[in-house]
């Protein structure tokens, strides 16, 4: 494995999130303020699209270091996942991204007073995604999906850092195996390395939450070891940076977390996307 390309303006990286839409991300999840795995996961989404923003803003703009596609799975359908104009989009670049949110919120939030308390501050929040709950699980589709755009990004980006794929889903998948599709998609690579593709299972079965593992020992049933089982081996510099905020890794560390809370999840897509220096 290499994964040391530099990304840059010329040469940059794609990243695609797999979102389930099914029925069951209605379903509430833990955290401060209890919310459903749809809201949760689409502010996830959200908050890393203005911090990938924010990363790539220069004097003169947003640098195209990235290009994002979010994908939604749910009821009947595979397919973008963007609000307002971005609909219908696959791989957008950052700076379109950054241009386009569906809409901005106005959400209170907590931070430090300087006094050692907190204090309420109300902050802007960009939406491009809108939490979706209905329908089945069509995971191995959407993987198909995610393959083909994977495919076309190395074909056009052979020099690239790899595309990394981010799937995220509380459920079985309900039309067939994905295991084969998951294959798919890592066994494509560019010059740098092979296509990454983590999981994360929001799952509502309870047990302790399982973040990064390197065996499947204490994952509770078939499909979070399955899920497991298709997650890529974290990069040295994803590992590097999980131990610096006091995860245990080892060389055999996968991107995979089981049964995350709202922190787990942004934590772990701050990880998933953690690339190398930027130019």
């Amino acid at each position: 494995m290499s994964y040391t390309a530099e990304i840059s303006r010329t040469n940059p990286t794609a990243i695609i999130f797999l979102v389930d839409q099914s029925a069951s991300m209605s379903d509430p999840i833990g955290g401060e303020v209890p919310k459903s795995k749809a809201e949760v996961v689409s502010d996830a989404i959200n908050r890393l699209l203005t911090e990938l923003s924010i990363k790539c803003a220069k004097e003169e703009g947003v640098r195209d270091y990235f290009h994002v596609a979010v994908i939604g799975y749910g009821h009947t359908s595979v397919g973008s996942a963007f609000n307002g104009d971005l609909s219908g989009r696959d791989l957008v670049p950052l700076s379109q991204v950054a241009d386009n949110p569906f809409r901005v919120e106005s959400r209170t939030r907590k931070v430090p007073d300087g006094a050692g308390g907190l204090v309420e501050t109300e902050t802007k929040f960009p939406v491009w995604m809108a939490p979706v709950a209905n329908g089945g699980t069509p995971m191995n589709r959407a993987l198909q999906y995610a393959d083909q755009l994977v495919a076309r990004w190395v074909e056009e980006h052979p020099g690239s850092f790899p595309p990394i794929v981010l799937n995220l889903s509380d459920g079985e998948s309900t039309d067939g195996d994905p295991t084969s599709t998951a294959i798919g998609i890592a066994s494509q690579a560019t010059a740098d390395g092979a296509a990454l593709l983590f999981n994360l299972h929001v799952s509502g079965a309870g047990g302790q939450p399982v973040t990064f593992p390197d065996t499947d020992a204490a994952l509770p049933d078939q499909h979070s070891r399955l899920l497991f089982t298709m997650s890529s081996v974290l990069p040295s510099h994803m590992r590097s940076y999980a131990a610096s905020q006091g995860y245990q890794v080892s060389e055999s560390t996968r991107g995979f977390v089981y049964n995350a809370d709202i922190t787990s999840v942004v934590q772990f897509l701050d990880i998933g996307t953690r690339a190398t220096e930027l130019r």
